[in-house]
């Protein structure tokens, strides 16, 4: 197969955007510019968006499909986009169609995961050869939680949450609940009587058992719903807040238990997710399947 078709076969894939979970979330201080200082663990979950890239002759970036309420300039894949163009000089373009199966405005990162499978993808697509920590850099740009899906490894995090350690916590099943409210995570950090002064932890105080998510009560307080899921799934296993919601999640110790929980919640009014706890995201490994990565 001639380099061309390999390359065609390449813009024909579909590309996972996987979900996050926060497993904790402390808020530890903030700067001067407003800014929260955070510890918190990311791992990844096994439910994603895919997204498509087809080759344009125009040089622009587009959406096949828009999202309603999102103007198309404002989406976070064509902001990455056309980001990698700005950073390079690139004259390509590229129309990205998103399969949407990440709940908005739940805490899972599916905006940040998508602008993240974007940078990564169009820059081998493109043959721009940025190095991963300056597409983890320009992901910053773009949000605090863009840089974690780019290194496709479950992290320790700190600073904004750019200060990123690989870790690997152990991948349990687990199941994740969205209820009918979409957080808006500006107000929870405005919030007068947010927790901001946390103590400071090490790694192996969150793996020995802490881990709490300090916007919790805040969250609980302003969206009913949240504070309602969390007690229905508490009837399973410990129910945890994932980032500022709205999106609670359970862990269980075996997909036999999980599967349980899952099957008396589906039917609920809410959306519920049956997921695995994943430490190296499906981005990371279709790339090293394909040989992109030793």
């Amino acid at each position: 197969m001639t380099q061309e078709q390999n390359k065609g076969l390449l813009w024909a894939e579909k590309w996972p955007a996987v979900a996050k979970l926060n497993l904790m979330l402390r808020i530890v201080g903030q700067r001067s510019d407003g800014y929260h200082l955070l510890q918190t663990v990311f791992q990844f979950v096994d439910i994603c968006d895919w997204l498509t890239f087809h080759p344009v002759e125009d040089g622009r970036v587009r959406l096949l499909n828009t999202i309603p309420g999102v103007l198309e300039g404002d989406d976070l894949t064509v902001r990455a986009a056309n980001l990698l163009k700005k950073e390079t000089g690139c004259q390509l373009g590229v129309c990205i169609e998103v399969e949407k199966n990440l709940p908005m405005g739940g805490g899972l990162g599916g905006g940040s995961s998508d602008a993240a499978t974007t940078l990564v993808v169009l820059n081998k697509l493109w043959d721009l050869k940025l190095p991963l920590n300056r597409l983890m850099e320009l992901g910053l740009t773009l949000g605090a939680d863009v840089p974690v899906f780019v290194s496709g490894f479950s992290a320790w995090a700190e600073g904004v949450g750019e200060k990123l350690e690989k870790i690997s916590p152990l991948e349990k099943w687990c199941v994740v609940v969205k209820p009918d409210c979409h957080v808006n995570t500006k107000e929870i950090f405005s919030t007068k009587h947010l927790t901001r002064n946390s103590k400071s932890i090490k790694i192996d105080d969150f793996i020995a058992g802490q881990h709490q998510n300090d916007c919790v009560e805040v969250v609980k307080e302003k969206y009913p719903s949240v504070k309602e899921a969390l007690l229905l799934l508490s009837e399973y296993s410990e129910a945890r807040l994932t980032g500022t919601g709205a999106c609670v999640f359970a862990q269980f110790e075996s997909k036999e238990l999980a599967e349980v929980a899952y099957s008396s919640l589906k039917n609920n009014k809410w959306q519920v997710y049956l997921a695995k706890g994943l430490n190296e995201s499906p981005l990371m490994t279709k790339l090293k399947d394909l040989s992109y990565i030793s």
